[in-house]
């Protein structure tokens, strides 16, 4: 019996004038299907089909049939879903309810009423299965934005649900993290469970799927996995320009949370047009370095210095970027507060955003929203980039933009630093590869940019 099934299902979200979801005619098997598909396509909106969010917590229009772990999806209320049906957003930060991880994963036990012995049974059953025991105890603002995907994930399988649903679950982990995903998702499929993951980086993931649903414009398609090919990588845009004066420094930097030092006595300095990576684990400090130069965060020891100009930003969560009525009034307010000059349609044009030009950006895609932010930091001429996992959440287009438009900040003076997972984005932008972990960095070698 197929654990889940839609029969000509149609959705349309509220005020929308075009379904997101068209005809839908869709069986899933046992084991692991595997969602890929373009930005804005449909696939976040699938995905919550499963647990009842579409169409029961977002309104709209309905039509067609949905079966999933043998309940009718439309008639059955999200609450009882929830039961049997684990879900895993694309945004972490926003799934969270308390600030200390032992709680965070209680939450869902607590609220079927669970004994406190077989409650605290399966909190270690899932830390242990994430390989996220060591975040025992830690208070969730704390956490990397890849440790609180790991985070989401383990609240989901301490509920021990018969399906799980991931959505772009390994955007910000490591290596290590990615594979901890997979194997703790395989052994949930090896229990008897069942597993569907969204994904832009396939090459992992489609090895081990029994299935493989391409999503694009609201239409779907299931396809053999065997039949999927790897793109090719994006070519390194050619340097321009020599390397200008040093632009940003830490001297003996030291900085961190609650009393415990995240990066200690950092010694690191880039140039005008220059490119630098961070590599390393999660919750290694890149994004606590990134922060140090921003000036977001202060250091308790050393100094930070940066060159007179604008300093772009983009941290991990986009979505806390975002407040203005459109995208375009986003980039207007930037191109304003800076007087630097020109039109929002040139950035937004870069990055392939001119058709939600006139949305609001928190009605977008995970991957459409992440280029707004982007369009929203970067126009006009900063001195300082500063990007913290820029690729979370983007297809391969996107990302190629993005890449163009980094090249030519580069070109045109700008000091890049940017913190990544994505092996592709490094070996095409870097200039430098550096690795932050144990509170340390380190130079990698040239050849870590394609490792």
């Amino acid at each position: 019996m197929a654990v889940a099934t839609l029969s000509r299902l149609t959705y349309t979200y509220p005020g929308a004038t075009q379904p997101a979801l068209r005809e839908v005619c869709l069986e899933l098997e046992d084991g692991l299907t595997v969602v890929a598909g373009p930005s804005g396509g449909g696939k976040s909106t699938l995905l919550r089909v499963f647990n009842g969010l579409v169409p029961h917590f977002h309104g709209g229009r309905i039509s067609g049939s949905a079966s999933v772990v043998g309940r009718d999806v439309i008639a059955t209320p999200t609450r009882h879903l929830a039961r049997s049906v684990g879900f895993v957003f694309q945004d972490p930060e926003l799934q969270t309810v308390y600030n200390v991880v032992d709680r965070e994963v209680a939450f869902g036990l607590e609220n079927i009423g669970l004994p406190q012995r077989e409650m605290a049974e399966r909190i270690d059953e899932a830390l242990d299965a994430v390989g996220v025991e060591h975040l025992r105890g830690r208070t969730v603002r704390t956490l990397s934005g890849g440790e609180r995907q790991r985070l989401a994930l383990t609240s989901a399988l301490a509920m021990r649900p018969r399906l799980v649903v991931l959505d772009e679950p390994t955007s910000q982990l490591d290596e290590e993290g990615a594979a901890m995903v997979l194997t703790s998702v395989l052994a949930l499929i090896a229990r008897g469970g069942h597993a569907v993951i969204s994904e832009h980086r396939l090459d992992r993931l489609v090895k081990q799927a029994h299935g493989l649903v391409m999503v694009g414009g609201g239409r779907v398609e299931s396809i053999d996995p065997k039949a999927w090919r790897r793109p090719q990588a994006p070519s390194r845009p050619p340097r321009r320009f020599a390397l200008g004066a040093e632009a940003w420094s830490l001297r003996g930097a030291s900085a961190g949370f609650d009393g415990s030092l995240v990066l200690d006595g950092v010694d690191l300095a880039g140039c005008a047009g220059e490119v630098v990576a961070l590599s390393g684990p999660n919750g290694g400090g890149k994004t606590t370095l990134l922060r140090l130069l921003a000036g977001g965060l202060a250091p308790v020891a050393g100094t930070v210095e940066r060159r007179p100009g604008r300093i772009a930003y983009l941290p991990q969560n986009p979505t806390a970027l975002l407040h203005r009525p459109t995208v375009r009034d986003e980039v207007s307010l930037t191109l304003e507060r800076t007087e630097e000059g020109g039109l929002p349609e040139a950035i937004l044009d870069e990055l392939g955003l001119a058709s939600v030009a006139l949305r609001n950006p928190r009605d977008l895609s995970s991957g459409e929203r992440q280029r707004a932010a982007l369009a929203a930091v970067l126009p006009g001429m900063p001195r300082v980039v500063l990007l913290d996992e820029p690729t979370r959440g983007m297809d391969v287009g996107a990302r190629d933009a993005l890449i163009s438009l980094v090249a030519r900040l580069r070109d045109q003076g700008a000091a890049i630093v940017l913190a990544t997972h994505d092996v592709e984005l490094r070996a095409a932008l870097a200039d430098r590869v550096v690795h932050v972990g144990q509170g340390k960095v380190v130079e990698a070698a040239p050849e870590a940019m394609r490792a």
